[in-house]
């Protein structure tokens, strides 16, 4: 008698099913970047060495922090449009705060900046979630207004290298372990991100928030602490990269970092973040901000005008959105089982997507 159940597949191909099936954008992402740069290794062989890749790392330290706090907004359906602002304002504030008291170390510097980031985003998420503001006005607006207090509190004057503090400077020009302290800075970032969106009741709220709202407010989510919770870290994370920026640049002014919401927003959705919320990882995130970087160090190698960045960014973040459409709508057609196939049919995961929810996640 014939069996109707399907073959069991080996362990070996079970694995890689299920890499391909979990991480199979992130490994496509891995090998295009791979491949750009053997082939921009080809033209330019100078790309190839060690010291361009550590170079490539350190100019995207500071992408990786705000990278991050980007994402975990973006998990929840919004987006962070005053993470350039809130960095600039953080730099310029921590310059002035250096110049004042020079007796000030890089650890309270460092929570210097912390703070004030972590308070412009805690502003943000006040905004949305007590008055139900859309996020896009309300970052939008504070984009604005957090460019305008870099005016008032400066007096539209430069801080010159000569005035920074010298921790403030001696920190993103640091190297530790042989490698950049930027690199490491990011790396710890990264890693404490993952850790709250795996490990972490609260990480796993945005997912299921961004997924689907309407449930998880049924099932018990505290929506709004999570929402919160999102935009202070996405404040914090700005505030010390605009620490770092202005340490590693040894420049704070008005226009600091003008249009870098958008290089931001940009790795994201390369790296597979949905703007529709509730999808993304932190390996893509990362990806992401390599592919950026990869691509940024190469136009000067290759001796191609830097004009031609926007445009490049633009054209891959369109096509990054309509794969990311595309990989949905062919999710979502898996999840409905055709007539008459059974349930071995149906991916585990996507079985679990569309069974009722019996609470918040443990």
């Amino acid at each position: 008698m014939s069996s109707s159940l399907p073959p069991t597949p080996r362990p070996g191909a079970a694995r890689w099913q299920a890499l391909r099936q979990h991480h199979g954008r992130d490994l496509a992402l891995a090998a295009i970047i791979g491949l750009l740069v053997l082939a921009i290794g080809l033209r330019a062989p100078i790309f190839l060495t060690l010291r361009t890749a550590l170079d490539v790392v350190n100019d995207s330290g500071i992408l990786v922090l705000l990278v991050m706090g980007q994402m975990l907004v973006l998990l929840t359906r919004g987006v962070d449009l005053s993470v350039a602002s809130t960095l600039a304002l953080t730099g310029m504030l921590c310059a002035q705060a250096g110049r004042a008291w020079p007796e000030l170390g890089v650890v309270s510097l460092m929570g210097l900046a912390a703070a004030i980031g972590a308070t412009l985003g805690a502003f943000n998420g006040l905004l949305i979630t007590r008055f139900q503001l859309p996020a896009i006005v309300v970052t939008l607006g504070t984009m604005s207004a957090y460019r305008g207090a870099i005016f008032l509190v400066s007096g539209g004057a430069w801080v010159n290298e000569q005035h920074i503090h010298p921790a403030i400077k001696a920190l993103p020009r640091a190297e530790w372990l042989g490698g950049p302290a930027l690199g490491w800075i990011a790396l710890a970032a990264a890693l404490a991100t993952a850790g709250l969106l795996r490990w972490r009741r609260e990480g796993r709220d945005l997912y299921a928030y961004g997924g689907n709202p309407s449930a998880a407010q049924v099932v018990g989510i505290p929506v709004q602490r999570r929402l919160f919770m999102a935009y202070t870290l996405s404040g914090l994370l700005a505030g010390v990269g605009g620490l770092l920026w202005v340490g590693r640049y040894a420049i704070a002014f008005t226009e600091l970092a003008t249009g870098y919401e958008l290089t931001v927003i940009a790795a994201c959705v390369i790296g597979g973040v949905s703007i529709a919320g509730g999808v993304g990882t932190v390996t893509g995130a990362v990806l992401g901000v390599a592919f950026i970087g990869v691509v940024n160090g190469a136009l000067p190698v290759i001796q191609v005008s830097p004009f031609w960045q926007q445009a490049i960014a633009g054209a891959v973040i369109l096509t990054s959105v309509a794969l990311n459409a595309r990989s949905g709508r062919q999710h979502r057609r898996q999840i409905l089982a055709p007539q008459g196939a059974t349930a071995a049919t149906v991916p585990p995961t996507a079985a679990a997507s569309t069974a009722p929810s019996q609470g918040a996640p443990a």
